[in-house]
């Protein structure tokens, strides 16, 4: 095996992490301008830009979860990059321990959840569902990067419950189906230990190969999540089934959208040496060197110099 399992907590590892830029279309969302301008500034390698831009949407918009989602979304992205090393091969944020600014991301999501169940008091609406389950998931994957895995549980299962009752209101809403296309794919991929865990503390199974047609379908039609699930399916066919051939064509369209964003370059990277394609690997090892030079913030460009090189030097 090239990997391990990491345990319950995987199954919300990435539930989400959450949000990015397409066009709208009927039965979905419609974030603003301001918004979108938002989640390019995140995806494009900027997260610092992005979470004065979200802090600014707060001010404008001050009962509206989404400010608040994207500013936990930027937040992420920096931790992430923070966390990510090379085992068995591959990228990943493993796992880490507890961190000062954990807090501050915590409170993120919580705020978003609060603000979103508020107008879900006043209606009920698809939209305000979906920016509740995204709240609920920032919390999930953070626990789980801390392998805090009950925590990861209970808050990844009440992340699918707001995505499903989304999607009871509004069918086509892929924004939703995206999510639980998320969990269905990690709840299949668990062990046999792990699923007799998950029988026992109630938690809803999923199937992977629904999986994949729920992430496809985020990819192609989702409004605030279509690059998360093109980058959480790449990711997954590499890690869990080792299906290169297919993740690649997944995953290089966000290196070619966004070429500054080193995570996008060395996932591409990646998916080409374990193809044996070494020159194209080294490509791309090279460009995510490239791409630290102009990276505004300076941890994330540390560790993605330390990466490529680790990477470029596995080839030789």
């Amino acid at each position: 095996m090239r990997h391990r399992h990491a345990g319950l907590c995987c199954v919300f590892l990435s539930l989400l992490a959450a949000l990015c830029a397409a066009p709208a279309r009927a039965g979905g969302l419609a974030p603003s301008p301001q918004a979108a301008h938002v989640l390019d500034l995140i995806y494009a390698g900027d997260p610092d830009a992005a979470i004065a831009s979200a802090r600014a949407l707060q001010q404008a918009q001050p009962e509206n979860p989404l400010g608040v989602l994207l500013e936990g979304e930027a937040t992420w992205w920096k931790m992430y990059c923070a966390a990510c090393e090379i085992k068995w091969g591959m990228l990943d944020a493993w796992k880490r321990g507890k961190n000062p600014e954990d807090d501050a991301y915590l409170a993120l999501a919580d705020k978003a959840i609060e603000l979103a169940r508020a107008q879900l008091a006043k209606s009920d609406t698809a939209e305000m569902h979906v920016y509740a389950g995204l709240g609920l998931a920032l919390k999930a994957r953070l626990y789980g990067l801390r392998d805090e895995r009950r925590n990861a549980a209970r808050a990844g299962v009440a992340a699918r419950t707001e995505f499903v009752h989304a999607l009871q209101l509004d069918p086509d809403m892929a924004d939703a189906s995206a999510g639980l296309g998320l969990y269905n794919y990690y709840v299949d991929t668990l062990s046999a230990m792990a699923k007799v865990m998950r029988f026992f503390m109630g938690i809803p199974g999923g199937s992977k190969q629904e999986g994949i047609r729920q992430l496809q379908a985020g990819m192609d039609h989702g409004v605030l999540v279509a690059v998360d699930a093109r980058f959480y399916l790449a990711k997954n066919l590499r890690t869990y089934d080792h299906r290169y051939a297919q993740a690649l064509p997944v995953a290089e369209p966000l290196a070619a959208r966004y070429p500054r964003n080193a995570l996008f370059l060395l996932l591409a990277g990646n998916l080409n040496a374990e193809l044996g394609r070494h020159a194209k690997a080294a490509d791309y090892f090279h460009a995510a060197l490239a791409s630290a030079d102009s990276d505004p913030n300076p941890a994330c460009a540390a560790r993605t110099r330390t990466l490529a090189n680790s990477f470029l030097s596995m080839s030789h």
